[in-house]
């Protein structure tokens, strides 16, 4: 009988001893994990640099194309691939870098929907580009679909009809794709790049909070609107909302950088017989200062004449010369 206690005893024994063991494995992987995803979160943090200046292509519109696709694969490519639909660590925590993406990503859209409507045809009865009315509709996916079909996924088929039409741009013997460097083209896709600016500045504007009188209707006495709003508002945006917008910025920026640097090639005719390659060069360099290195470890939100900095009045404040260079760009354009 003290035999058959004493085994199991010692089955017990060793059946705990078993299991203490698995946990310490486990906690020894669970750790080992969690450090992977930090190092991994702290390399794939880190947004991509500007590319070089680029030069002229083969053919007109090849820099602009070739510039949109840059975008495109930088945003599949980049360290840790595309961040704003991974559902594991360290991508599921993080924010700053998908933000980023979101920013180009609205880039990207613009661009290849001005390239489809407007770039590629020579007037409002032709037809559309076959490649680049797949693209469009592949970049506006929505950017968050992780699974059946995942986003990377879509952009990647829009990539492939961006590269196809550009393979048949550079074709011109045979002439089967067009790119209409033309002044009116140019200002219509400026006045959507005003429109997205004028958006950001005031959204990073509003991380301090201001009250602002109501100018919906301003300039048309007989306007109308569909609900009534208050002649004074209170924009504010929500503190965890602050570098959500910081980082939107910053992306759609970088893009922008990029894409104006390829305009300045492939529409170069029309901005010197306009005079206003300075002015777009300009607009350049008011956005990178956008891309200057943030040294602070979280993005401020001092108030606007405090003792701590405020990143989000910064980049407004960039954004807004930017953007009012940009007014008086498309002045210039439409001008005989």
């Amino acid at each position: 009988m003290l035999q058959i206690r004493q085994g199991l005893r010692n089955i017990k024994e060793d059946y705990f001893d078993g299991r203490h063991w698995l946990f310490r494995g486990v906690a020894v992987l669970l750790a080992a994990y969690f450090l992977l995803a930090l190092g991994l979160g702290y390399y794939w943090n880190s947004e991509p640099d500007l590319a070089a200046q680029p030069t002229a292509g083969t053919v007109t519109g090849a820099t602009t194309t070739q510039a949109l696709l840059h975008l495109t694969r930088t945003l599949m490519d980049k360290p840790g691939g595309y961040l704003a639909n991974d559902m594991t660590l360290p991508g599921l925590f993080m924010d700053n870098i998908p933000n980023w993406e979101y920013g180009v990503l609205i880039q990207v859209r613009d661009m290849s929907r001005a390239m489809r409507k407007d770039f590629s045809r020579s007037q409002s009865q032709s037809t559309e580009d076959k490649d680049l009315a797949i693209a469009e509709p592949q970049f506006n996916f929505d950017s968050e679909s992780w699974i059946l079909p995942s986003s990377e996924g879509e952009y990647r088929t829009g990539m492939k009809a961006l590269q196809r039409y550009l393979q048949r741009l550079a074709d011109r013997p045979q002439g089967l794709a067009q790119f209409y460097a033309r002044a009116d083209n140019l200002t219509r896709w400026l006045g959507d790049v005003e429109t997205r600016l004028g958006s950001l500045s005031q959204r990073l504007s509003a991380s301090v909070g201001q009250r602002r009188l109501n100018t919906d209707l301003a300039g048309d006495s007989a306007a109308t609107q569909s609900t009534l709003s208050a002649a004074e508002l209170e924009i504010k945006t929500p503190w965890s909302e602050i570098d959500d917008v910081f980082y939107e910025a910053r992306g759609a920026s970088w893009a922008l950088i990029h894409l104006l640097r390829a305009v300045e090639v492939d529409f170069a005719p029309v901005l010197e017989k306009k005079n206003a390659l300075v002015s777009l060069r300009q607009i350049i360099r008011e956005l990178e200062s956008t891309q200057e290195t943030v040294w602070s470890p979280m993005i401020m939100n001092g108030s606007g004449f405090g003792l701590v900095a405020n990143h989000s009045l910064v980049m407004a404040s960039y954004i807004s010369r930017a953007n009012a260079a940009i007014i008086d760009l498309r002045s210039l354009l439409t001008q005989g």
